[in-house]
Formats: structure tokens, C-alpha cells, sequence
């Protein structure tokens, strides 16, 4: 059985990482896995996996964050993304495409349905739900505004999103050699991060509690959308660390988690039995009440509200730690249950 996995965004960040672990699912059940990505995206987690990938156009509209003229645009384009997916899903002949968050899951389904092969849609934005709902099976992440609704439909479900059991495995010891003199072992440790990506709110939050009188060594990692949001991290008690590929041992050197409101790294905090302090508003200003999705085991905060809501973490690690453990089997398992369904749909 083979699988054309066709994926939104630059293949770096987290759509890229809910297929790879999709992908790794599938593998374990002998799927043969393949993927595309958009002809522009350097694609530097699949280089990482040294995984090639077919190059076709996957239009962007902004996901969460997309207007109605950046929606009209991608919509132009989407009909010749569509036609060029075709061709390529006639070359691969998988058994099913799966079409990955966004602009990946529209031209996937899209394309699949027009070269009438099964497809599966990977949702968590409104436009992937608004489109995809209506040509095949999908599966709704805790991004999506489905995800907390009761649905009735029966080719949509539910599902964690996948992450890779490894990542419990990490190693506090390894982190502690990586860190830098100025870390102090007596100390908390938090962990800033929005993702392979640094923005600027996240930025903001690090140097807003290294102000504080919250005493703790405050870690931040992630690549920077722009240089000139480095300029917060400079001095205090703030060790940044850049994008860096050994998170797992982050998770376990830290004591509380600062994350944004969304994505692979929430569940993998949660996995790992990480208390989680969930910025709001970080991408776009978006809002996606994780805190409803892991009550108990996420604590949501607005910037402002942040330094009180971090102490209050930090009191309670023992019971979010409780908290979280409830969910994590489940987390843990939510690649093995995607594929299931995956499988299941491509028989139909």
C-alpha cells in the first residue's frame, strides 16, 4: 500500500511534523510513504530525514490568519494547483493521499477526488474544514474549530495530534551539559517556545518575566521571523538557544512550559508531563482554548496575565503533572489511531 502525503506550508515547522509523524504511523503498518511539498518550501525536516519529495503549488491563504482577499487569491490559484496534484497522483498511483493542514489538505482532497482516488484531509483551520468537509474523510486536530464541537458526521473524526513517542525519551543530563554557565542548577527551569519559529510575542513574554521577581532560569528556543526580535532577549537570566532538534531534553530539564495557544509542541509537553502555560493571541492573534482541550494540565494566559499565571504553575507542578499524565497515553497513541483511519479509508 502506498501513501501520497501532500503537505502545507515550508516543510520545517509543524505541518511538517504532523506528517513525518503520520508518515512514521503508516511505515509501521507497511505503508510506502511519499510526499510534496510546494515548489518554494526548503523543506528542511524531510533534508533532516533525508526524505525527498515531489514539487507541486500548494497555495497559502494565512491559514487561522487568512483574509478574505489572501482567500480569493489562493482561490484563483487553486484549480491549476489542483490539475498539477492530479498529475502527480497519476505518476506515484498511491492507494490514498492524505492532505496535510491548510492549503495541503485542499489541494490533496481536491485533487484526489478529481483523480478519483481515496483521500483523507489532515484539518485545523477553518478554510481546510470549510472545503474539505464536503469531498471525503477527514480527521479534525485540537486546532480545528470542529475539534470542540459534537459533530454527527460520520467521515469526519477526532484525534490528538500525532507526535512521536520518542520524544519521551529525553535526557535531562544532556540538556544540563548544553547549558551555558549563567544557568543555575537550584533554580526552575522554564522553556519559551512557539515553535521552530520564534515570535515576537513569545520574545516579549521571555523578557517580560525576566523582569519579574520570578527567580528561574529562562530558556527560549526557535528560529526568529525577524532578527530584530532577538533584541528582547538580551541580558537578564535569559539563556536563547535558537531552533534547536533536541527539544526532548528540554522537556525534561523543564519545569514549566511557556507555549503558544497551538500545535505538535502542546501535546508533546503533555506527553512528556510538562505543566503548560498557553500564550494566547502569539500567532496572529489566534485562539484556540487548548485549556479546554487538556483542562487541568494547561493553564491559558494573555501576556499581561502571565507573570501571576506562571507563579501559580510553578506552585502546582505535582497536580498538572497528574493532570497531564491523564492525557498522555492517548497523545502518545493518536499516530497509531490517524493511521488507523487512514487504512481504513483508502479500502473504501
Amino acid at each position: 500500500m502506498k501513501a501520497l502525503l501532500i503537505i502545507t506550508g515550508r516543510g520545517m515547522g509543524g505541518d511538517a511534523v504532523t506528517a513525518l509523524n503520520i508518515a512514521r504511523a503508516l511505515s509501521k503498518k507497511g505503508v510506502e510513504c511519499e510526499f510534496a511539498l510546494d515548489h518554494t518550501a526548503p523543506g528542511l525536516l524531510l533534508k533532516k530525514e533525508s526524505i525527498e519529495w515531489h514539487k507541486i503549488s500548494i497555495p497559502q491563504a494565512g491559514g487561522h490568519a487568512a483574509t478574505k482577499s489572501k482567500l480569493v487569491r489562493a482561490g484563483f490559484k487553486t484549480t491549476k494547483a489542483s490539475l498539477e496534484a492530479v498529475i502527480l497522483i497519476k505518476k506515484v498511483k498511491p492507494d490514498v493521499v492524505v492532505g496535510i493542514i491548510g492549503g495541503g489538505a485542499i489541494i490533496g482532497c481536491l485533487s484526489a477526488k478529481m483523480a478519483r482516488v481515496p483521500a483523507v484531509g489532515i484539518l485545523i483551520t477553518p478554510t481546510d474544514a470549510q472545503v474539505c468537509t464536503r469531498l471525503n474523510a477527514n480527521i479534525v486536530l485540537p486546532e480545528s474549530n470542529l475539534f470542540q464541537t459534537n459533530m454527527l458526521e460520520k467521515n469526519i473524526y477526532k484525534a490528538y495530534s500525532p507526535i512521536n513517542p520518542d520524544v519521551i525519551d529525553g535526557n535531562k543530563e544532556k540538556a544540563l551539559e548544553k547549558m551555558p554557565e549563567s544557568f543555575d542548577p537550584k533554580k526552575p527551569t522554564l522553556l519559551f517556545s512557539s515553535g521552530s519559529s520564534l515570535f515576537e510575542m513569545t520574545a516579549q513574554a521571555a523578557q517580560k518575566i525576566s523582569w519579574s521577581d520570578i527567580e528561574a532560569n529562562i530558556l527560549v528556543v526557535g528560529h526568529p521571523l525577524e532578527d530584530e526580535y532577538l533584541k528582547y532577549l538580551n541580558g537578564g537570566n535569559i539563556i536563547y538557544l535558537g531552533y534547536v532538534d533536541w527539544i526532548q531534553d528540554l522537556y525534561n530539564l523543564a519545569d514549566v512550559s511557556v507555549l503558544s495557544d497551538d500545535g505538535v509542541m502542546i501535546h508533546e509537553a503533555i506527553a512528556c508531563k510538562v505543566p503548560i502555560v498557553a500564550l494566547t493571541g502569539v500567532k496572529y492573534g489566534r485562539y484556540h482554548n487548548m485549556a479546554a482541550v487538556f483542562p487541568g494540565a494547561v493553564a491559558e494566559s494573555s501576556i499581561d496575565e502571565l507573570e501571576q499565571n506562571i507563579k501559580t504553575a510553578l506552585d502546582n507542578i505535582d497536580e498538572m503533572k497528574n493532570e497531564a499524565q491523564r492525557y498522555g497515553e492517548d497523545v502518545l497513541d493518536s499516530g497509531n489511531k490517524i493511521s488507523d483511519i487512514i487504512i481504513t479509508e483508502s479500502k473504501k
